[in-house]
């Protein structure tokens, strides 16, 4: 009786707080955009200067950093709701101060940006309603969290009379790699170049009677050649979805360091859409590989004593992918990849590249989720680049159904291009990515028509939950790969 009372009363507070924002003001923003800008017109009512917002109460500004000046790149209402806790416009630095931003909450906020280099900010002066609103907010949450833990002591109660849990060990953290055996160059018959890098040169080749690929690595390169044998020699990475790794060694001539893998014979996942189009259930197959193998790459595993912890790639683009002769894909190239350890006692992060500029370089440029766009990464979260990855993953899919045939019936399927190539043309450039990535929370465009089939909502809906703007609202490589099962049963082309 007591517990049902809690939970009336904790149900009651929660509608009036609810009801009371139930119909909050519009609220209004200065406005100035530019042509490139223009999509945040559509953001709500423009009447001169000011701008009505149509579904969110923040107001955003854009500037970029001109011969030492700020100037305005957009000042308008966000497209979409983001939390916006600041009353003023507190100007926040991106890509080396060379790109300021601001979200607020009052109306025309963004009219006055305030910015300082300085890293720290003076103390938030919080408004009476703002400390009202924080008050009922507080008191909803304390009596919803005695509802629970009431509910939870019972639950406990009635399951210590029933049975007693099984308090196993868990699986040891370790980052410990099974080492594999040195390969002799001499062993191997290089054939022709397959690929060329910024880092390696891949060569066909033979060993041991079976066709191999040969990642070829400068001296200099030793790290990058260390951090890729390393990820290749975890305990349980063999998979279907990944790579076989063979074995590594140095060759004595020119110190160059090579790692051989198992060949996949069409080559990287951009040269096969480059080349062919593909039916529904090829692609499917291409499509549930990749994931499988991202699936895999980001558990944590454990048998027999042995430990593989949850991997990132850090690097995944379709120049990474590849495919066999079966149509099945295989991650590969694993250079920028980080262990992540699962527990507080190991700690196993692996430092990223750095371009010239200090920007932290992780991945291939198109493919980078907003949040590393920015560098505004939450480095405290150990799933901020798995959550990374899979905003690549959802990319790499577009591209996939982008080269199906099947899905264009009636219409010549499209050349295949890279994410955001069709948008921004070839020459993409951090800025113009942050841009329309980030502040205007643009993605590759998904034909109309795929509305009109069958399997189009369950594409759409993949691919918009893959590359959310918000990583903790994107689905995970498993919860991918659950989707690409369920679409193959209920949709059979």
């Amino acid at each position: 009786m007591i517990l049902q009372q809690w939970l009336v009363l904790a149900l009651e507070c929660t509608l009036i707080c609810i009801s009371s924002h139930a119909s909050p003001q519009k609220r209004q923003c200065a406005f100035q955009v530019t042509s490139q800008t223009s999509a945040y017109s559509a953001a709500g009512n423009v009447s001169g200067s000011v701008q009505l917002c149509k579904n969110t109460q923040c107001c955003v500004g854009f500037y970029h950093m001109s011969e030492g000046q700020l100037k305005v790149d957009v000042l308008a209402c966000d497209v979409v709701e983001k939390s916006c806790p600041d009353a003023t416009c507190k100007g926040q630095p991106r890509v080396n101060n060379n790109y300021i931003m601001c979200v607020c909450n009052t109306d025309l906020c963004n009219s006055n940006i305030t910015w300082t280099t300085e890293s720290e900010h003076p103390p938030r002066i919080y408004s009476a309603t703002e400390l009202k609103k924080t008050a009922v907010n507080v008191l909803v949450v304390t009596l919803l969290l005695i509802c629970f833990g009431i509910i939870a002591l019972k639950w406990k109660k009635a399951s210590l009379q029933s049975s007693h849990p099984d308090f196993s060990a868990p699986a040891p953290c370790s980052c410990h790699t099974t080492r594999t055996s040195e390969i002799d160059i001499d062993h191997i018959e290089l054939q022709q170049v397959v690929g060329q890098g910024h880092f390696a040169t891949v060569f066909q080749g033979k060993y041991k009677g079976s066709m191999v690929a040969v990642k070829v690595l400068p001296a200099g390169w030793k790290y990058k050649f260390a951090a890729e044998k390393e990820i290749y020699e975890l305990p349980l990475m063999k998979h279907g979805g990944i790579v076989h790794f063979l074995g590594s060694g140095r060759k004595p001539d020119d110190s160059s360091w090579f790692i051989v893998l198992q060949l996949a014979e069409y080559g990287s996942l951009h040269s096969f859409l480059c080349k062919q189009t593909s039916s529904w259930m090829v692609s499917l197959k291409l499509c549930q590989s990749l994931s499988q193998g991202l699936s895999h790459l980001h558990s944590e595993l454990g048998s027999n004593d042995v430990h593989k912890p949850p991997v990132a790639h850090g690097d995944l683009s379709s120049f990474n992918v590849l495919v066999r002769a079966d149509g099945s894909c295989a991650l590969c190239d694993f250079g920028c990849s980080t262990i992540l350890c699962s527990c507080s006692r190991c700690r196993c992060w692996r430092g990223h590249v750095t371009n010239m500029e200090g920007h932290t370089q992780m991945g291939t440029l198109n493919y980078m989720s907003p949040e590393i766009l920015e560098g505004s990464v939450n480095l405290s979260s150990r799933y901020f680049l798995m959550q990374g990855d899979v905003y690549a993953l959802g990319l790499l899919l577009w591209e996939i159904w982008m080269r199906c045939s099947d899905l264009f019936e009636s219409s010549v399927v499209p050349q295949h291009l890279l994410p955001y190539e069709l948008e921004l043309g070839t020459s993409v450039t951090l800025d113009s990515l942050i841009l329309f990535v980030s502040h205007m929370d643009k993605r590759p465009s998904i034909p109309e028509h795929w509305e009109l089939l069958p399997q189009g909502s369950a594409l759409k809906e993949i691919l918009t939950e893959c590359w959310d703007c918000e990583p903790d609202a994107r689905l995970t490589a498993q919860r991918v790969v659950d989707r690409l099962v369920c679409l193959q049963s209920s949709y059979s082309l």
